[in-house]
């Protein structure tokens, strides 16, 4: 299995449709890493869609989404289920963040995360505003998720 990017080097870019939820619409388009310089970049990886410990994760970063904007940065939410599931997940728990689909897996083995057979470990990584990798987490076994008070003082330790 491959190892996770380094601390310090350029964030493997990459190109995933996403859907993203917005005043009850959904809109679908291609989310491009390297196209989003000039802010920081949560990317948090996550195993499924409506499973248990995801839904908690993906519901408590939407929810204080204003905290992660609040410190200048987006949060994209990636895992292997497709468009469609996608679409169900936001709609259902009212998700503001875009939801990635990577169903090939290859961003998920392109950041060192995939778990054969098991889809991958559950991850957040921060690339800062000109596309470095700062701060990274890689669960063990992915039953708990970093929080966002967390992750927001990484992002506003960047400053």
């Amino acid at each position: 299995m491959a190892s996770t990017p380094d601390l310090g080097a350029p964030a493997p870019d990459f190109t995933l449709p996403a859907v993203v939820l917005s005043d009850g619409a959904v809109t679908q388009r291609q989310f491009t890493l390297s196209e989003h310089r000039g802010k920081p970049i949560v990317l948090a990886f996550y195993p499924g869609d409506d499973t248990p410990v995801c839904t908690k994760q993906m519901c408590a970063y939407s929810n204080e989404l204003e905290k992660f904007t609040g410190v200048g940065a987006e949060v994209w939410g990636i895992s292997p289920q497709g468009l469609d599931s996608h679409e169900k997940f936001a709609r259902r728990h009212g998700l503001q963040m875009p939801l990635l689909a990577d169903p090939d897996k290859t961003v998920i083995r392109d950041y060192g995360i995939a778990l054969p057979g098991l889809g991958l470990k559950r991850s957040v990584f921060l690339v800062d505003a000109e596309g470095v990798l700062r701060w990274k987490h890689v669960a063990r076994l992915g039953l708990t998720y970093q929080p966002v008070a967390t992750l927001t003082e990484q992002i506003a330790a960047l400053g």
